[in-house]
């Protein structure tokens, strides 16, 4: 009798296991979907540092500060775009981040850890509005004018981040940092585990196409550093 029974519940797993399977693999399929589509759909404007076409400016995202100082990953990408600049890859460094709490000022942190590298100040805007990828490319483009790009971010953020900054009317190219090892491993892995639901909310704001968070007039930040210095006259 407990044979029977027990033969007859492993029946009814298998029965329902093949229909919970199936749902299963499409969820899975449907989450992974945004995410191969952004790689596919960015593969010909994602580069290295020594082939990525040259831009008049390099939109540096942000990514978290502690005690005064950026985060690993953001530092990584700081160091990239100083390898952009010192290469002639960019001419501006358009840096993006949060800064909607007084003590908790990203674009500030960054521009200071650029000008340590050894960028001139002059080179270097500050987005303080930046609040995410999306929010960072739209105001790039309305708000400062940035007509053509290199995204500089991590390497599992850089087809989201593309396709985002394209979406919003840049001709934008990137540049990624591996940033795997250091300290940074584990915020690096966590980072590509969080793509493909972050991909699925960059799919809705390419199609809806909001305005930014933070609007505001335009600003003439990159127009002034991108101007040729003025001739002395004689």
């Amino acid at each position: 009798m407990g044979r029977r029974v027990l033969a007859e519940v492993r029946a009814r797993l298998r029965y329902r296991a093949g229909p919970l399977l199936v749902l299963g693999g499409l969820g899975l399929f449907a989450v992974l979907l945004p995410t191969g589509w952004a790689y596919a759909d960015t593969a010909r404007y994602r580069h290295t540092p020594a082939d990525v076409p040259e831009t008049p400016v390099a939109l540096v995202l942000g990514a978290g500060i502690a005690n005064g100082q950026p985060s690993p990953l953001l530092a990584r990408r700081l160091d990239l775009a100083v390898d952009l600049y010192r290469r002639g890859k960019v001419k501006v460094l358009l840096v993006s981040g949060d800064n909607r709490v007084k003590d908790y000022d990203e674009p500030t942190t960054m521009r200071d850890y650029l000008v340590r590298a050894g960028v001139p100040k002059n080179q270097i805007v500050r987005d303080f509005a930046g609040l995410d990828t999306w929010d960072s490319c739209v105001r790039a483009k309305k708000i400062f004018g940035v007509r053509r790009a290199t995204v500089v971010t991590q390497l599992f953020h850089l087809p989201r981040a593309v396709a985002l900054c394209r979406a919003a009317g840049i001709e934008a190219y990137g540049v990624g940092d591996q940033s795997m090892g250091g300290g940074r491993t584990d915020a690096t892995i966590n980072g590509y585990l969080r793509e493909p639901l972050a991909t699925i909310k960059a799919v809705g704001s390419m199609t809806l196409k909001p305005g930014p968070r933070i609007g505001g007039e335009a600003e003439p930040g990159v127009y002034a550093a991108l101007a040729p210095p003025p001739s002395s006259g004689h």
